[in-house]
């Protein structure tokens, strides 16, 4: 019977304020879900004391942590099932919330199948043009090489996922309307998720979205309500509000093409407001088809 695989990724909504009893709480709600990945964005304070929250958190959750610069995101890993290959502390200029970026193997591929990219990301809240830069540097994981056992060089599969700060472009069954910039009630908040378009209006900030999907990373769960026609895949994952305007999809999970094969469902699990401002999003992998990619992958440029 093929291993199933779930990787989570939340904003839980300032690691929980400084509220041991709450950061428990929301991380025994992630245990609940048997994750074997999580990408977590909002880590602050996480550094602190020796890292001593990082590791609270890895014993609640019973996988392995790591933290990007300034507490700002974390991967967590089931070491069952993955082992870092190596980290990539620099990531780039242009980025107000550093991401963390690690190259992991795939235990049960087998020692000689290609390793994947993983990164959780926090795109800037305050500036669309900043984002943009951000999400550039972003899908440059999408395009990290490997070298085979026998001298190959061959691009690695990658899987990104965290709070884009934006709106996946429109045009999916059941996916959250764009606002209109008018009904947001909080003036900078209009600036912050908006730009002003080649006609010279100002429109609502898809930009991330189309980026990294011409760069090889499809949003999975457009893939999977397009696919397979479940339009629960698009449910909002921030709850509308005057401030901030109508139910939306900020948060996000991408995946280069060739895992998207391995995606066995997808769907967003609430969360109380009172608990974290984000919901979690939820995604399924056959860990066989997983095995199946990267073996063949190294099998190609073997041949």
């Amino acid at each position: 019977m093929s291993t199933q695989l779930t990787v989570v990724s939340w904003n839980f909504e300032n690691n929980g304020g400084g509220d041991s009893a709450k950061r428990l709480q929301a991380h025994e709600r992630l245990v609940s879900l048997n994750p074997h990945l999580v990408f977590r964005q909002e880590m602050w304070g996480a550094d602190a004391d020796g890292n001593a929250i990082l590791y609270e958190l890895e014993g609640i959750l019973g996988l392995r942590g790591w933290l990007s610069r300034d507490s700002c995101t974390a991967i967590f890993a089931d070491q069952r099932r993955f082992q870092p290959v190596r980290e990539w502390p620099k990531t780039g200029p242009m980025w107000v919330l550093p991401p963390t970026a690690l190259t992991m193997r795939y235990l049960p591929a087998g020692s000689e199948a290609m390793p994947l990219c993983l990164a959780s990301y926090h795109l800037n809240y305050g500036s669309g043009t900043n984002r943009l830069a951000e999400v550039e540097w972003l899908s440059t994981w999408a395009d990290k090489k490997w070298t085979a056992p026998h001298g190959e060089i061959v691009r690695m599969p990658c899987l990104a996922a965290g709070d884009t700060n934006s709106y996946p472009v429109p045009g999916v069954e059941g996916d959250c309307a764009l606002p209109v910039l008018e009904d947001i009630k909080d003036r900078p908040h209009r600036l912050h998720r908006s730009y002003v378009g080649p006609d010279g209006t100002r429109v609502m900030d898809t930009r991330p979205d189309e980026a990294l999907r011409t760069a090889g990373l499809e949003d999975v769960a457009r893939h999977w309500a397009v696919r397979y026609k479940d339009p629960t895949a698009v449910s909002r994952t921030v709850n509308g509000c005057e401030t901030y305007g109508p139910d939306s999809r900020v948060d996000r999970v991408y995946a280069t093409t060739d895992l998207l094969t391995a995606v066995t469902g997808v769907d967003v699990v609430e969360v109380p407001e009172d608990v974290s401002d984000h919901h979690i999003v939820r995604v399924t992998l056959d860990g066989d088809s997983i095995s199946d990619v990267l073996n063949q992958q190294a099998a190609d440029v073997a041949a």
